[in-house]
């Protein structure tokens, strides 16, 4: 199997190799390929990515390169991990909204707009060569956020393509271990969009152990995704941590006035995990590297890849390929009240050649409510990212729930553009 990553110079590709080679045994790397504009940090994450795959004894050749389609070359799958402008425009994202009196994520809100206005074109000039140059019926992996927006852009344009998230993988992680269970024996009922999501139930055994999770250890839980445990009592699921951004907006923002970026933690985290790259006696994935983010991601991606080339996933419980597991797909009626074609996050089982979403419950009315304005905006950004136009960009933003409000999105549109000109060509 050859898997090219785009993206590949990050800092956390190491994360990744070491869940390759963790499970080689359930599946055959041959080639690993990683391609990324900046020769620099090809060389020292290439470099201690080859040093771990000779420690562990993993017969797989990796390879470096910046051209795209000699990276893509006859691939089996590709992973898309991109950050459109580096941590520089992540910073940003995260500061001009507090201007307005709004939170800065990269994800969410005005932030999470900029983010898919830079990263949808890229990612489908990338999907186009990737259907051009690899194997018949390879699938893009998309871990680019947002990712429910990327996703749906390649869906729409015909590629072969699913989104995955790290943030499933972490609850049904850290729900085992309160447990005491082995992970793969959690089935979790996860349900919402991407970054907008509820867990709402975690089956062991037929059984669902939530309501005893929250009844007896509800402080801790609510702690874990810092919100208010009055609040998952009354909902009767976890939210996830995402969605304090909603519940606690005003709280956020204080903080957020008060205390660095997360983009400042990670450049400095980068400078540490590149000086140790460049020792050429590190063969093991640093501790530093936890630090990082993207917790599971790894597990989350050989997981995936496991069961689309139909092998078994030796996890602790030596799950079967047909389990679920959480990834970013065309709603198609799961939820009744979106469009089909709109991407939503729930457990799928993939079967066919192709991913067969659960069907779940009946969202509740106030979460169903929020999903509903989230997706219109969702389907608002897609529009201005792949089209462009300023007209475009202030209809999404204003229809941002933590928007709304029209002088607002017009001082936020003015805002983003220009921090962002230099990334929209329509815009300079």
């Amino acid at each position: 199997m050859k898997l090219a990553i785009v993206g590949g110079g990050s800092t956390y590709t190491p994360e990744l190799v070491d869940g390759f080679q963790r499970y080689r045994d359930v599946l055959p790397l041959d080639e690993l390929v990683l391609v990324d504009p900046d020769p620099q940090r090809l060389e020292l994450v290439g470099g201690i990515g080859r040093r771990m795959l000779a420690r562990a004894g993993h017969p797989a050749r990796l390879t470096t390169t910046s051209d795209l389609a000699a990276g893509v070359d006859g691939a089996d799958a590709v992973l898309l991990q991109l950050r459109v402008g580096g941590q520089d425009a992540r910073h940003a994202d995260e500061t001009w909204p507090h201007e307005v009196g709004c939170i800065g994520q990269e994800t969410t809100g005005p932030g999470g707009l900029a983010k898919a206005l830079r990263t949808v074109p890229v990612a489908l000039a990338i999907a186009d060569v990737v259907r051009e140059r690899a194997k018949p019926g390879a699938w893009i992996v998309d871990f680019t956020n947002p990712v429910g927006i990327v996703t749906r852009a390649l869906l729409q344009a015909g590629h072969r393509a699913v989104g995955l998230c790290n943030v499933a993988i972490g609850f049904q992680r850290r729900f085992a271990a309160a447990l005491g269970v082995p992970a793969d024996d959690v089935q979790l009922g996860h349900v919402g969009l991407n970054h907008l999501t509820w867990e709402r139930s975690a089956v062991v055994g037929g059984v669902d152990r939530l309501p005893g999770l929250l009844a007896e250890r509800l402080q801790e839980v609510a702690d874990d995704v810092e919100l208010p445990p009055a609040l998952l009592a009354e909902l009767g699921s976890v939210p996830s941590y995402y969605l304090r951004y909603y519940y606690a907006h005003d709280e956020v923002l204080a903080e957020q006035l008060t205390s660095p970026t997360r983009a400042e933690a990670v450049r400095a985290i980068e400078r540490e995990l590149l000086a140790v790259y460049a020792d050429p006696s590190v063969d093991t994935k640093p501790a530093a590297l936890e630090r990082r983010g993207g917790a599971f991601y790894s597990e989350a991606a050989v997981e995936l890849l496991v069961a689309m080339r139909g092998s078994r996933w030796g996890g602790a419980a030596g799950g079967p390929v047909g389990r679920p597991r959480v990834v970013d797909l065309r709603n198609d009626g799961v939820l009744p009240f979106l469009p089909d074609d709109h991407v939503i996050e729930v457990p799928a089982t993939f079967t066919g050649g192709r991913f067969v979403a659960e069907l779940v419950a009946p969202l509740p009315e106030a979460a169903r409510g929020l999903v509903a304005a989230v997706a219109g905006y969702e389907r608002l950004a897609l529009d201005a990212a792949v089209h462009g136009g300023r007209g475009r960009v202030l209809a999404a933003m204003r229809a941002h729930p933590l928007v709304l409000q029209h002088a607002r999105a017009e001082r936020l549109t003015d805002l983003l553009l220009a921090q962002n000109a230099g990334f929209l060509p329509w815009a300079r």
